[in-house]
C-alpha cells in the first residue's frame, strides 16, 4: 500500500512538469505573437501581403513587373512627404500645405529652366522656395503659438493663389531633357524617383529611430512642457521639422514635374489627406509622441496597392476617393480608441 502511494506521488511531479512545460511553451508563443503585433509595421506588412495575394488571384496582372513598377512610381509622390509627415506627427505637428508646396516647387523649377537657367540652378532655386514655405510655417507655429491646422491651411490656400499669379494660370510645358532626366532616367533598370524615395525612407527611419536630435521629436510630442524644462529647444525642433517636410515635398514636386515633363498648377491636390491617412494607418498618433517613418511608408504602400487593385478591377476613380476617405475615418477612430485604452 505504501509503495502504491509512493508511486503515485512520484508520478505527480512528472505530469506537472509536462503540463508546466506545455504552459510555458504556450505562454512563450503568445508573448512572441504579442510582441510582434505590438508593432503596427508588422500588422501592416501582413495585411499588405494578404491583400497582395488576394489581388494576384483576382488579377494575374498584379504581380507583373510593369504593374509593380507602376505602384512604386506612384509612391514617389507621397512617399517622401510621408517621411516628413511622420516626423511632424511624432512631434505633435501637422502640415496641410504639402500639396501646394509640391506644386509650387515644380512651377518654380519649370519657370526657371524655361527662362534659360541651368537645370541644377533651377532645382536649387525651387528647393530653396520650398524650404521658405516650411520656414514660414515653422516660425508662425513655433513663435506665435498658432494652431498648425490654421497656419498650414492658410498657407495651402495662399500658395495655390500664388501659383496662379506667377504662372498666369497656365501649366509650364516643354521642359528640357536636362531637367526631365531626374524623373525619367534609370539606374540598373530602375527609375531614379524610385531609388530616391527608397533612400529617403531608409535615411528618415534611421534618423528618427537612432539619432539624438531627431529623437527629440518624441519628447516634444509626448510632453512639450516637460521637453522645454529638460532643455530641449522645442521651437527649433518644430521649425526644423516644417523645413524638412517642405523640402521633401519639394523633392517630390521636382520628381513628378520632371517625370511628366511639365509643371502643373493642380498637381498635389489631395496629397495632404492621403499622406495624413497613410501616416495614421502606419501608427502615428494625432496627439503626438508616437509613430515611425517606416510605418508611414507602409501606410503609403498599402494605399498605393489598394488604389492599384481598384484600377485593375475597373473601379471608378470616384469610388477610390470614397475608399481613401473611409480609410482616414477608420484610422482616426482607431487612433482615438487606442488613446482611450492607454489612458484607462
Amino acid at each position: 500500500m505504501l509503495d502504491n502511494v509512493r508511486g503515485q506521488n512520484e508520478d505527480r511531479p512528472a505530469n506537472t512538469g509536462a503540463a508546466d512545460h506545455k504552459a510555458v511553451g504556450t505562454t512563450s508563443l503568445r508573448t512572441i505573437l504579442r510582441t510582434v503585433f505590438a508593432f503596427r509595421e508588422s500588422i501592416l506588412i501582413l495585411v499588405i501581403l494578404v491583400f497582395s495575394a488576394a489581388a494576384t488571384i483576382a488579377s494575374p496582372v498584379f504581380l507583373s513587373w510593369p504593374n509593380i513598377e507602376a505602384i512604386l512610381v506612384g509612391l514617389t509622390t507621397d512617399g517622401p512627404v510621408a517621411v516628413g509627415m511622420a516626423m511632424l506627427f511624432v512631434a505633435g505637428g501637422l502640415d496641410l500645405s504639402v500639396g501646394s508646396t509640391l506644386a509650387f516647387t515644380g512651377v518654380v523649377a519649370g519657370l526657371a529652366v524655361t527662362s534659360g537657367f541651368p537645370a541644377p540652378l533651377a532645382i536649387l532655386a525651387a528647393l530653396v522656395a520650398a524650404v521658405a514655405v516650411g520656414l514660414a510655417n515653422g516660425l508662425l507655429i513655433a513663435k506665435l503659438r498658432i494652431n498648425p491646422f490654421i497656419i498650414t491651411l492658410g498657407l495651402m490656400i495662399t500658395i495655390r493663389g500664388l501659383l496662379l499669379v506667377i504662372a498666369h494660370g497656365q501649366a509650364v510645358l516643354n521642359l528640357p531633357e536636362s531637367f526631365t532626366v531626374i524623373g525619367q532616367g534609370r539606374l540598373a533598370g530602375i527609375q531614379y524617383p524610385i531609388l530616391v524615395t527608397l533612400f529617403l525612407v531608409a535615411a528618415g527611419d534611421l534618423l528618427l529611430r537612432h539619432t539624438r536630435f531627431f529623437r527629440q521629436n518624441y519628447y516634444v510630442g509626448g510632453n512639450e512642457r516637460a521637453a522645454r524644462l529638460s532643455g530641449v529647444r522645442v521651437d527649433q525642433v518644430k521649425i526644423f521639422n516644417y523645413c524638412i517636410i517642405a523640402l521633401l515635398a519639394g523633392i517630390s514636386g521636382l520628381m513628378i514635374t520632371a517625370r511628366f515633363g511639365s509643371a502643373s498648377l493642380t498637381v498635389g491636390s489631395g496629397l495632404e489627406l492621403r499622406v495624413i491617412t497613410a501616416t495614421i494607418i502606419g501608427g502615428a498618433s494625432l496627439s503626438g509622441g508616437e509613430g515611425t517613418v517606416l510605418g508611414a511608408f507602409l501606410g503609403t504602400l498599402f494605399l498605393g496597392v489598394l488604389a492599384n487593385v481598384l484600377n485593375l478591377l475597373g473601379v471608378d476613380v470616384y469610388w477610390q476617393n470614397l475608399v481613401t476617405g473611409l480609410m482616414l475615418i477608420l484610422a482616426v477612430v482607431f487612433d482615438a480608441a487606442n488613446e482611450r485604452r492607454k489612458a484607462s
